[in-house]
């Protein structure tokens, strides 16, 4: 598995390339607060990594693996039981950075359901009740990667990306769910573009991050 220069440096770095260990930012229990499951209870696992680089990132502090602590899959398994939820989010940074094969085959043998967030620019890995691929123009998503998608989220920054928006419409499958999403910072000029958008393509959906408006981590 090719790992970049910062993850090749996180202290024990074979059980990292292994999926045994992983950098964790934080685990914590809310409700997704956007996209196709907006409003569903679940356990969020943010993994520390990350080289795509979008300048308009709100968990910056994730992109430094060697700032946050790395734990054994076993620790964050127990974590995540403690919550009484079977969702799984995993996401942040970017989480394909890291064979995701042993953890995510240890919380589906403990019964819980997993969910991925990524940008896709990394292979595949994991087992996945529900893939969401959110694609940045700093790093492009793999296709490989965009034909397993269940969502493609595409964040509006401006009237550029809704043309980007439809060429990466092309790369999913018909099943793929197709939601808009604007960016935090331009919520208020994006959003109206964004309903007019839908409204002429009834295929996609908005998406708003609902976690901002109501103040839910």
């Amino acid at each position: 598995m090719k790992v970049s220069a910062n993850i090749e440096l996180i202290p024990d770095q074979i059980a990292v390339q292994k999926g045994l260990k992983l950098p964790v930012m934080e685990l914590f229990y809310t409700i997704q607060g956007e996209g196709t499951h907006s409003g569903m209870a679940a356990v969020f696992l943010r993994l520390a990594g990350c080289d795509v680089g979008c300048h308009w990132c709100d968990v910056k502090d994730s992109w430094d693996a060697l700032k946050h602590p790395v734990m054994s899959i076993e620790d964050i398994a127990e974590k995540v039981a403690a919550f009484n939820c079977k969702n799984v989010v995993i996401t942040g940074g970017e989480p394909l950075m890291f064979d995701l094969n042993p953890l995510t085959q240890l919380l589906n043998d403990k019964g819980f359901l997993t969910y991925i967030e990524t940008s896709g620019a990394y292979a595949l890995s994991g087992t996945w009740h529900w893939i969401c691929v959110s694609p940045k123009k700093t790093k492009p998503a793999l296709e490989e990667v965009l034909e397993e998608a269940n969502e493609l989220k595409v964040v509006i920054y401006n009237n550029h990306d809704f043309d980007w928006a439809v060429s990466h419409q092309e790369k999913v499958s018909d099943q793929c769910e197709l939601l808009l999403q604007p960016e935090w910072s331009k919520e208020k000029e994006m959003t109206p573009r964004i309903i007019s958008f839908v409204k002429e393509n009834p295929q996609w959906k908005v998406s708003l991050q609902t976690h901002k408006y109501m103040g839910i981590p």
